[in-house]
Protein backbone atom coordinates (compact mmCIF):
# COMPACT_ATOMS: atom_id res chain seq x y z
CA UNK A 1 0.00 0.00 0.00
CA UNK A 2 1.70 3.11 -0.79
CA UNK A 3 2.91 5.50 1.86
CA UNK A 4 0.70 8.26 1.71
CA UNK A 5 -2.47 6.47 1.14
CA UNK A 6 -5.59 7.51 3.96
CA UNK A 7 -5.27 3.62 4.83
CA UNK A 8 -1.95 3.28 4.99
CA UNK A 9 -0.45 2.72 9.35
CA UNK A 10 1.32 5.53 9.92
CA UNK A 11 3.54 3.60 12.28
CA UNK A 12 5.15 1.53 9.68
CA UNK A 13 5.36 4.25 7.83
CA UNK A 14 7.39 6.12 10.27
CA UNK A 15 8.64 3.40 12.37
CA UNK A 16 9.58 0.80 10.04
CA UNK A 17 12.24 0.00 12.19
CA UNK A 18 9.74 -1.07 15.29
CA UNK A 19 7.34 -2.67 13.12
CA UNK A 20 10.32 -5.10 11.96
CA UNK A 21 10.02 -5.71 15.74
CA UNK A 22 6.14 -6.39 15.82
CA UNK A 23 5.87 -4.08 18.39
CA UNK A 24 7.30 -0.70 20.24
CA UNK A 25 7.89 -3.39 23.43
CA UNK A 26 10.28 -5.16 21.23
CA UNK A 27 12.00 -2.76 19.77
CA UNK A 28 12.58 -0.51 22.92
CA UNK A 29 14.20 -4.00 24.42
CA UNK A 30 16.19 -3.99 21.70
CA UNK A 31 17.44 -0.15 21.57
CA UNK A 32 18.21 -0.65 25.47
CA UNK A 33 20.82 -3.10 24.32
CA UNK A 34 20.54 -5.16 27.37
CA UNK A 35 19.65 -2.61 29.97
CA UNK A 36 15.91 -4.04 29.95
CA UNK A 37 16.79 -7.26 30.37
CA UNK A 38 15.01 -8.18 33.38
CA UNK A 39 12.31 -5.63 32.90
CA UNK A 40 8.52 -6.36 32.64
CA UNK A 41 7.98 -4.36 28.92
CA UNK A 42 4.68 -4.94 27.08
CA UNK A 43 2.71 -3.79 24.31
CA UNK A 44 -1.17 -3.52 24.19
CA UNK A 45 -2.62 -6.22 21.52
CA UNK A 46 -4.67 -2.97 20.06
CA UNK A 47 -1.89 -1.14 19.69
CA UNK A 48 1.65 -2.39 19.43
CA UNK A 49 3.59 -0.61 17.35
CA UNK A 50 1.97 3.01 18.81
CA UNK A 51 2.65 1.76 22.97
CA UNK A 52 4.23 0.12 25.79
CA UNK A 53 4.75 0.40 29.33
CA UNK A 54 7.12 -0.25 31.71
CA UNK A 55 6.96 -1.45 34.72
CA UNK A 56 7.96 -0.71 38.10
CA UNK A 57 9.49 -1.72 41.29
CA UNK A 58 8.56 0.84 43.49
CA UNK A 59 4.91 0.59 44.73
CA UNK A 60 3.86 4.24 44.57
CA UNK A 61 5.08 4.47 40.82
CA UNK A 62 2.95 3.19 38.12
CA UNK A 63 3.79 2.13 34.66
CA UNK A 64 6.00 4.09 32.47
CA UNK A 65 4.01 5.34 29.53
CA UNK A 66 5.69 5.10 26.11
CA UNK A 67 4.13 6.44 23.13
CA UNK A 68 4.81 7.22 19.23
CA UNK A 69 3.68 10.33 17.39
CA UNK A 70 1.32 9.78 14.13
CA UNK A 71 2.92 12.61 12.50
CA UNK A 72 6.62 13.04 12.95
CA UNK A 73 8.80 9.87 14.40
CA UNK A 74 9.11 10.93 17.79
CA UNK A 75 8.45 8.83 21.56
CA UNK A 76 7.08 10.58 24.27
CA UNK A 77 6.88 9.63 27.96
CA UNK A 78 4.76 9.68 30.97
CA UNK A 79 5.79 8.72 34.27
CA UNK A 80 2.98 8.81 36.49
CA UNK A 81 1.85 8.31 40.44
CA UNK A 82 -0.01 5.42 41.54
CA UNK A 83 -2.35 7.40 43.69
CA UNK A 84 -3.81 10.67 41.34
CA UNK A 85 -2.55 9.31 38.20
CA UNK A 86 -0.51 12.36 37.58
CA UNK A 87 2.79 12.86 35.85
CA UNK A 88 5.91 13.02 38.15
CA UNK A 89 8.22 13.09 34.63
CA UNK A 90 7.87 13.38 30.83
CA UNK A 91 9.09 14.44 27.70
CA UNK A 92 9.93 13.61 23.84
CA UNK A 93 12.77 12.64 21.96
CA UNK A 94 13.83 10.72 18.42
CA UNK A 95 16.23 8.57 20.23
CA UNK A 96 14.96 5.15 21.57
CA UNK A 97 17.78 4.48 23.27
CA UNK A 98 17.42 7.50 25.18
CA UNK A 99 13.75 6.16 26.11
CA UNK A 100 15.42 2.70 27.47
CA UNK A 101 17.86 4.69 29.83
CA UNK A 102 14.82 6.62 31.04
CA UNK A 103 12.72 3.05 31.44
CA UNK A 104 15.71 1.69 33.67
CA UNK A 105 15.55 4.52 36.20
CA UNK A 106 12.21 4.69 36.58
CA UNK A 107 11.86 0.89 36.95
CA UNK A 108 14.81 0.58 39.44
CA UNK A 109 13.59 3.80 40.84
CA UNK A 110 15.91 6.26 40.52
CA UNK A 111 14.71 9.79 42.35
CA UNK A 112 13.20 11.86 40.17
CA UNK A 113 15.42 14.62 40.09
CA UNK A 114 18.40 11.97 38.89
CA UNK A 115 16.38 10.70 35.95
CA UNK A 116 17.18 13.71 33.32
CA UNK A 117 20.77 12.86 34.28
CA UNK A 118 20.77 9.71 33.24
CA UNK A 119 18.52 10.43 30.25
CA UNK A 120 18.55 14.42 29.22
CA UNK A 121 15.32 14.26 27.76
CA UNK A 122 13.49 13.56 30.78
CA UNK A 123 11.17 16.87 31.46
CA UNK A 124 10.24 17.40 35.58
CA UNK A 125 6.87 18.21 36.30
CA UNK A 126 7.21 19.47 39.74
CA UNK A 127 5.23 17.17 41.27
CA UNK A 128 7.28 15.04 44.21
CA UNK A 129 6.61 11.39 45.38
CA UNK A 130 4.49 11.37 48.59
CA UNK A 131 4.66 7.16 48.97
CA UNK A 132 2.37 7.65 51.78
CA UNK A 133 -0.34 9.61 50.02
CA UNK A 134 -0.03 12.15 52.79
CA UNK A 135 -2.90 14.84 51.74
CA UNK A 136 -0.66 18.14 53.21
CA UNK A 137 2.09 17.23 50.55
CA UNK A 138 -0.28 16.08 47.44
CA UNK A 139 -1.94 19.64 47.93
CA UNK A 140 2.21 21.44 48.49
CA UNK A 141 2.84 18.80 45.61
CA UNK A 142 0.17 19.92 42.85
CA UNK A 143 1.42 23.28 43.67
CA UNK A 144 4.78 23.55 42.65
CA UNK A 145 3.52 21.29 39.43
CA UNK A 146 0.78 24.22 38.97
CA UNK A 147 3.37 27.11 39.47
CA UNK A 148 6.17 25.43 37.31
CA UNK A 149 3.95 24.91 34.59
CA UNK A 150 3.08 28.56 34.82
CA UNK A 151 6.73 29.35 34.83
CA UNK A 152 7.48 27.21 31.22
CA UNK A 153 4.26 27.69 29.60
CA UNK A 154 5.24 28.83 25.65
CA UNK A 155 2.18 31.09 24.70
CA UNK A 156 1.46 34.66 24.28
CA UNK A 157 -0.47 34.94 27.65
CA UNK A 158 1.58 32.80 29.70
CA UNK A 159 2.63 36.44 31.79
CA UNK A 160 -1.05 37.04 32.67
CA UNK A 161 -1.42 33.05 33.09
CA UNK A 162 1.43 32.77 35.38
CA UNK A 163 0.39 36.20 37.54
CA UNK A 164 -2.84 34.44 38.32
CA UNK A 165 -1.45 31.04 39.89
CA UNK A 166 0.94 33.00 41.64
CA UNK A 167 -1.68 35.53 43.02
CA UNK A 168 -3.92 32.64 43.86
CA UNK A 169 -0.56 31.05 45.76
CA UNK A 170 -0.07 33.92 47.65
CA UNK A 171 -3.50 34.07 48.93
CA UNK A 172 -3.44 32.32 52.24
CA UNK A 173 -6.89 30.27 51.78
CA UNK A 174 -6.02 29.50 48.50
CA UNK A 175 -3.02 28.02 49.00
CA UNK A 176 -4.20 25.88 52.04
CA UNK A 177 -6.24 23.99 48.94
CA UNK A 178 -5.80 21.73 46.56
CA UNK A 179 -5.29 23.20 43.12
CA UNK A 180 -6.82 22.17 39.65
CA UNK A 181 -7.38 23.73 36.02
CA UNK A 182 -9.80 23.07 33.44
CA UNK A 183 -9.49 25.08 30.41
CA UNK A 184 -6.74 27.34 31.75
CA UNK A 185 -8.89 28.39 34.89
CA UNK A 186 -8.08 27.23 38.28
CA UNK A 187 -10.07 25.85 40.19
CA UNK A 188 -10.06 24.81 44.46
CA UNK A 189 -10.48 21.21 46.17
CA UNK A 190 -10.52 20.62 49.55
CA UNK A 191 -9.37 16.76 48.86
CA UNK A 192 -6.68 15.50 46.65
CA UNK A 193 -7.27 13.26 43.82
CA UNK A 194 -8.24 10.72 42.28
CA UNK A 195 -11.53 12.07 44.47
CA UNK A 196 -11.77 16.11 44.46
CA UNK A 197 -14.51 18.34 46.38
CA UNK A 198 -14.87 21.22 44.51
CA UNK A 199 -15.55 24.59 46.14
CA UNK A 200 -13.73 28.29 46.08
CA UNK A 201 -13.44 30.42 43.49
CA UNK A 202 -12.71 29.78 39.71
CA UNK A 203 -10.20 32.21 38.16
CA UNK A 204 -9.21 32.92 34.90
CA UNK A 205 -7.12 35.27 32.90
CA UNK A 206 -8.46 37.24 29.82
CA UNK A 207 -6.67 38.00 26.93
CA UNK A 208 -7.56 41.80 26.67
CA UNK A 209 -8.88 43.01 30.22
CA UNK A 210 -7.32 41.89 32.87
CA UNK A 211 -8.73 39.09 35.00
CA UNK A 212 -12.12 36.97 35.73
CA UNK A 213 -13.25 35.37 39.08
CA UNK A 214 -16.43 33.31 39.07
CA UNK A 215 -18.55 31.99 41.53
CA UNK A 216 -18.21 28.56 39.92
CA UNK A 217 -17.16 27.33 36.30
CA UNK A 218 -20.52 27.77 34.23
CA UNK A 219 -20.24 31.40 35.71
CA UNK A 220 -17.44 32.39 33.40
CA UNK A 221 -17.31 30.07 30.49
CA UNK A 222 -18.51 32.46 28.24
CA UNK A 223 -15.94 35.10 29.31
CA UNK A 224 -13.72 34.21 26.07
CA UNK A 225 -15.98 34.95 23.96
CA UNK A 226 -15.72 38.63 24.84
CA UNK A 227 -18.82 39.93 26.30
CA UNK A 228 -19.19 43.44 27.44
CA UNK A 229 -17.80 44.52 30.19
CA UNK A 230 -19.87 44.72 33.54
CA UNK A 231 -20.63 48.21 34.54
CA UNK A 232 -19.09 49.56 37.42
CA UNK A 233 -21.56 49.84 40.49
CA UNK A 234 -20.15 51.06 44.36
CA UNK A 235 -22.48 48.48 46.42
CA UNK A 236 -21.93 45.41 44.90
CA UNK A 237 -20.36 43.18 47.99
CA UNK A 238 -23.42 44.01 50.41
CA UNK A 239 -26.00 42.61 48.04
CA UNK A 240 -24.58 39.97 46.05
CA UNK A 241 -23.78 36.46 46.72
CA UNK A 242 -20.03 35.14 46.86
CA UNK A 243 -18.07 34.63 44.19
CA UNK A 244 -16.53 31.50 46.07
CA UNK A 245 -18.24 28.13 46.06
CA UNK A 246 -19.55 27.13 49.34
CA UNK A 247 -18.46 24.26 50.69
CA UNK A 248 -20.84 20.83 50.90
CA UNK A 249 -20.49 21.41 54.47
CA UNK A 250 -23.27 23.52 56.42
CA UNK A 251 -20.21 25.55 58.17
CA UNK A 252 -19.57 27.42 55.11
CA UNK A 253 -22.72 29.90 54.88
CA UNK A 254 -22.79 32.75 52.43
CA UNK A 255 -20.64 35.85 53.36
CA UNK A 256 -21.29 39.14 52.98
CA UNK A 257 -18.38 41.56 52.17
CA UNK A 258 -17.81 45.25 52.74
CA UNK A 259 -19.89 48.09 51.15
CA UNK A 260 -17.49 49.47 48.97
CA UNK A 261 -15.34 48.12 45.70
CA UNK A 262 -11.80 48.94 45.36
CA UNK A 263 -11.43 50.65 42.11
CA UNK A 264 -10.59 48.37 39.20
CA UNK A 265 -13.07 45.62 40.02
CA UNK A 266 -16.91 45.08 38.56
CA UNK A 267 -19.15 42.72 39.31
CA UNK A 268 -22.12 41.43 37.58
CA UNK A 269 -23.97 38.45 37.10
CA UNK A 270 -22.97 36.22 34.49
CA UNK A 271 -24.73 36.69 31.00
CA UNK A 272 -26.11 32.74 30.55
CA UNK A 273 -27.76 33.44 34.40
CA UNK A 274 -25.66 30.64 35.96
CA UNK A 275 -23.86 32.05 38.87
CA UNK A 276 -21.98 36.00 38.67
CA UNK A 277 -18.54 36.28 38.20
CA UNK A 278 -15.90 39.62 39.06
CA UNK A 279 -13.34 41.50 36.42
CA UNK A 280 -10.74 42.97 37.34
CA UNK A 281 -7.36 44.37 36.50
CA UNK A 282 -5.76 43.60 39.66
CA UNK A 283 -6.06 39.70 40.86
CA UNK A 284 -4.04 40.38 43.62
CA UNK A 285 -6.62 42.93 45.11
CA UNK A 286 -9.56 40.83 44.27
CA UNK A 287 -8.08 38.01 46.21
CA UNK A 288 -6.79 40.31 49.29
CA UNK A 289 -10.79 41.58 49.36
CA UNK A 290 -12.27 37.99 48.96
CA UNK A 291 -10.17 36.92 51.91
CA UNK A 292 -10.92 39.99 54.20
CA UNK A 293 -14.50 39.39 53.68
CA UNK A 294 -14.30 36.25 54.68
CA UNK A 295 -11.89 33.58 53.34
CA UNK A 296 -13.57 31.07 55.37
CA UNK A 297 -15.86 30.05 53.00
CA UNK A 298 -13.48 28.69 50.28
CA UNK A 299 -13.60 26.19 52.31
CA UNK A 300 -11.98 23.92 54.82
CA UNK A 301 -8.05 23.39 54.35
CA UNK A 302 -6.69 19.96 52.98
CA UNK A 303 -5.59 18.12 55.85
Amino acid sequence: MPPNSPHSDPYATLYPDVAAFGSLAAALRAAADGVLASVLVASPDGDPLGLATVACTQPHRGRLLVSAWVRERTWSIRGSDAFEGMPLIDGTTDDLAQVARAARAWHDGVPLDDIPRVAPFVHLTGRVEVPDNDPLRLTQAEWRHTRREAAELEHAWQPRYRELIEAAYAAPALRALYPFTSHWALRFSTTTRPRLTVVGPVLTHLSDRGYALGSHMEAIDDLGRSPPRPKPSRRLYGNSPTVSAPSPSAESPTRRGPDTEPIGINRAPSRNGRGRYVVTDSLSVALGREESAGASSYGRPVT
